[in-house]
């Protein structure tokens, strides 16, 4: 259909169209995710899509949209600077949405949310084009947009210890891949709220929270020699993971708020994580390790909760 008709249904109030099916009016919508006009992906596809789950059309469908939403994670992966990642980003975005709904509303199996999660992971780790903004398309923001996916499947009923740690794991992964971007656009800011909502569901105790810390301090500690360096330090990987272990030390000391459009927020984030403390004093020494000659020594005195 045209840019004029689906500007129509935005002034419309966003409605679904009688005059269409709403299976071919989706699949249209999905497609358009990855437009590179940011007029028909971010204007329209995303907006229209988002407002339809929010407001119940899909409740009946959302396993089929789903499924239908996880093959844009595969389109194109491996490539970088080109344009499929807009379909990749905005499947993941999308599919962020769409677990909030059953978060919200609690429509979905196990079996469809835990899958989709072992598609989202999958990609996650893979994505190879770390761009925020491309000039002339708009946003692309995949690390940020699989950031707020990962956030999404933290708060599902679904997912318990073991998926939780998992999610750990694969950020951490994703944070440590050498990569040539170095993050402009608040992509670790995304990625430490990811790890924020999943300690909000006080599921992970200290055991297993900071040898995952000691792994990212590991990945920022300069590197010993007696000689020049043979590369240029900090790698881009190594300035996005001390940027990312910044920003989650931040959300740990000031706390951090849910959604207001995601009912069970209000109680999730109600509360400071569990071993907040100590999880705030574990991400200190990993950042006083990456530069040891500018700060005091690590002090175990409990800071003020």
């Amino acid at each position: 259909m045209s840019e004029a008709y689906w500007r129509s249904v935005m002034r419309s109030g966003m409605a679904v169209p009688t005059d269409r099916d709403l299976d071919d009016a989706t699949v249209e919508l999905v497609e358009m995710l990855g437009h590179p006009n940011p007029r028909w992906r971010d204007d329209i596809a995303y907006p229209l899509l988002t407002t339809w789950v929010a407001n119940g059309v899909y409740d009946d469908l959302l396993t089929g949209l789903g499924d239908g939403i996880v093959p844009g994670l595969r389109f194109g992966l491996g490539h970088d600077g080109d344009l499929s990642v807009l379909r990749r980003s905005y499947s993941a975005l999308m599919l962020a949405e769409i677990i909030g709904r059953d978060n919200n509303q609690h429509l979905m199996t196990a079996q469809s949310v835990l899958e989709w999660g072992d598609h989202a992971t999958a990609w996650y780790v893979r994505e190879q084009d770390h761009r925020g903004w491309i000039p002339e398309h708009g946003w692309a923001n995949a690390i940020a947009h699989g950031a707020d996916l990962l956030a999404a499947l933290a708060r599902s009923r679904h997912f318990g210890r073991l998926e939780l740690t998992v999610l750990l794991d694969v950020i951490a992964d994703r944070v440590l891949t050498p990569t040539s971007y170095i993050w402009r656009h608040g992509e670790e800011d995304r990625l430490a709220y990811a790890v924020m909502t999943l300690l909000h569901r006080n599921a992970l105790d200290p055991g297993i929270v900071e040898p995952w810390l000691a792994r990212l301090g590991d990945g920022i500690r300069p590197p010993r020699t007696r000689g020049h360096l043979a590369a240029e330090w900090p790698s881009p990987s190594v300035r996005n993971t001390s940027s990312f272990l910044r920003a989650l030390h931040l959300q740990l000391a000031l706390g951090v708020q849910g959604r207001t459009d995601l009912h069970a927020d209000a109680e999730l984030f109600a509360e400071q994580p569990a071993h907040r403390a100590d999880l705030l004093l574990a991400v200190l020494d990993q950042i006083r390790a990456e530069q040891p000659w500018l700060y005091r020594p690590t002090t175990r005195a409990r800071p003020l909760s």
